[in-house]
Order: structure tokens, then sequence, then C-alpha cells
């Protein structure tokens, strides 16, 4: 039996780093109350050359060199976002040629913070019915187009950044299962609108920008819980128990979500990858970057089994096992 398992990672990161300090400047804030309220410290934000499709290419680069793959044998660059660089073409159209992918079809995917999961989960059923198949997945975020940067409860927490993996088949290792779920009764926690229209009779006057807005406090309360039972419900199936999960990589939100997770799973922050400090909240990127700095720092070794879960908007959210 194939399975679909990860043979290289990569990321990207923009230039310049956007510190708390400097945020002071712009609304009414402090170091302090972002930092005990977030755990995050610096963002990354992009700049001239870093769109999102550039910084997916880049990151979709390094993953291709760390599989050994040419971007010429990719079959499929499957690419999840919330804020693509153009609604048409989609950003996997622009990454394919950016990366020369000449002969992968391409397409993106929006689950918002859980579209990497969603990615990967998609990317298994291919290589279940076409095992010859080679697949780039990408997780790519320019969030600073999208937050209203005069909205202090919004702009502090999220950063830009790609991460990329490629997905092969194997006999022996990668995914073991994945469960996925979403609830759109409550978009209204989580959401961005769309541009104005330009049909007067679908025109929603009460819309009041194409940038990010949240009730933090109930985000908090599903985001924790929806985890919480995604991962327990998965490791059920598998007959599995946390103390057999090697390493957990979490969507980087901020760092009390992450505490109160670790909390009620009872897991220990030694298995919890954590760098939501460093970049804030990157969306689909989140994961992908986090895995693909887990790997580089060798905190993954073959065979061991990894946990990855996510929530996001929609409400959308899952987990997913994999042997290394």
């Amino acid at each position: 039996m194939h399975k679909a398992y990860i043979s290289g990672t990569g990321s990207c990161l923009p230039e310049r780093v956007l510190t708390n300090n400097e945020l002071e400047q712009m609304v009414e804030t402090s170091d302090e109350w972002i930092t005990s309220r977030t755990g995050i410290q610096t963002r990354r934000i992009s700049g001239a050359g870093e769109q999102n499709y550039q910084l997916a290419a880049r990151a979709a680069e390094k993953a291709l060199a760390a599989a050994g793959l040419e971007a010429q044998e990719l079959d499929l660059v499957l690419v999840a976002t919330l804020s693509p660089h153009m609604i048409m073409p989609s950003c996997a159209c622009f990454v394919q040629a950016e990366i020369g992918a000449a002969n992968a079809f391409a397409f993106d995917l929006n689950a918002a913070c859980s579209g990497f999961l969603y990615g990967l989960d998609m990317a298994e059923k291919y290589i279940a019915s076409r095992p010859e198949m080679k697949i780039l997945v990408i997780g790519s975020e320019t969030l600073s187009c999208r937050v209203n940067w005069e909205d202090r409860n919004t702009c502090i927490l999220f950063g830009d950044g790609a991460g990329a993996c490629i997905v092969e088949s194997s006999s022996a290792r990668g995914i073991v299962d994945s469960t996925l779920h979403a609830d759109g009764n409550l978009w209204n926690l989580l959401y961005m609108d769309s541009p104005a229209s330009r049909n007067p009779d679908l025109l929603d006057k009460d819309r009041q920008g194409c940038y990010i807005q949240m009730s933090g406090r109930d985000v908090f309360k599903y985001a924790v819980r929806a985890m919480e039972d995604a991962v327990t419900r998965l490791l059920k199936r598998q007959n599995l128990a946390i103390n057999d999960v090697c390493l957990l990589i979490p969507h980087q939100a901020n760092v009390r979500i992450l505490g109160k997770l670790m909390e009620r799973l009872g897991i220990e922050q030694e298995k919890v990858f954590i760098n939501v400090n460093k970049y804030g909240n990157t969306s689909a990127a989140s994961i992908p970057i986090a895995l693909d700095e887990a790997c580089q720092e060798g905190r993954v070794q073959q065979g061991d089994l990894v946990l990855l879960c996510s929530f996001g908007g929609g409400f959308t959210w899952g987990s997913m096992l994999l042997y290394w």
C-alpha cells in the first residue's frame, strides 16, 4: 500500500522584521501588552519583490532541492492561501510559471489557517490513486496586505511568509491518518470581506473593507476546543496516546492558545514546536514554516511520529499524523 510522505521541505520569510516597539508607534499598544497576550515579539512584512507567489516560489525551490527533484518532475502545484496576489489567475499558476513546473497542473485552496493540512490531505488522495505523482504543497500568505493597520486587535497578530513541501509515495512511511472539519455557522468570528461588488444588486452596504476581522475571545474558545477534539479523536482512531507523539506542530496563532492546548492534551512543552514569537500568525504558512524549521533544527528524525493540528476562519480545523 502506498503512503504519501514528505520528501523535502522549504520556507521563505520576507526580509523586513516588524517589532512590537515599532507597532507602538503605529497603534495604541505596547510591547508588554502584545507579548503577554500573544507571545509575539516580531513578525515579517513583505516588501518589493516579495509578493505572495514570489515567497511561495522561493520556498518551493528549497523544498525541491531538499527532495532532490527538478521542477519539471512535478505533476501538481497546490497553494493554500487566503491572500493571493490576484483573484485570477491562482497563486499556484504564478508559482508554476515562476519555478518552471511546465508539466504540472496548478490550483489554489482556501481553508484559511487550516489550508496547508487540507492541502496535504488532498495530496495524499492523489498519491493513493496515482502513486507515481510528485506533488508540491505550499502554504503562503502576505497578510500584511489584508489587515487593518489601525486595528490594534488584529494588526499585531499577523505576518507574511511561505512554507512548502514535496509529497511523494512510499511503502514504509508517510501520512498515517487525518481528520478535517468545518463549521460555516461560525464564519463571523473570523473573516475577511471580498472587494466591493460591481453589481449593485449584490452590494453589501454593511461591509467595512477587505481586511481581517476577528472576535478574539470567541476564536480562542473555539480554537482550543476544536484542535483538542481533532487531536484526541485522531489518536483514539489509531489506538495511540499523546505520549506516542514525538513532536506536535500546531498552527502558530498565539502562545495563550498553544499553552491551553498543551494543557488540555497533557503534552509537555519539549514535544511542541513553537515559533510564533518570531513570525506571528502566518495563517496557511504557519505549519509548513514550522515544519521546515523543525527539520533544519533536527527536531524531526526518520521514524518519528509527528502530529500536526490547526484551526482557521470558516471555521475550519483538523489534525494529521505522519511517520517521518
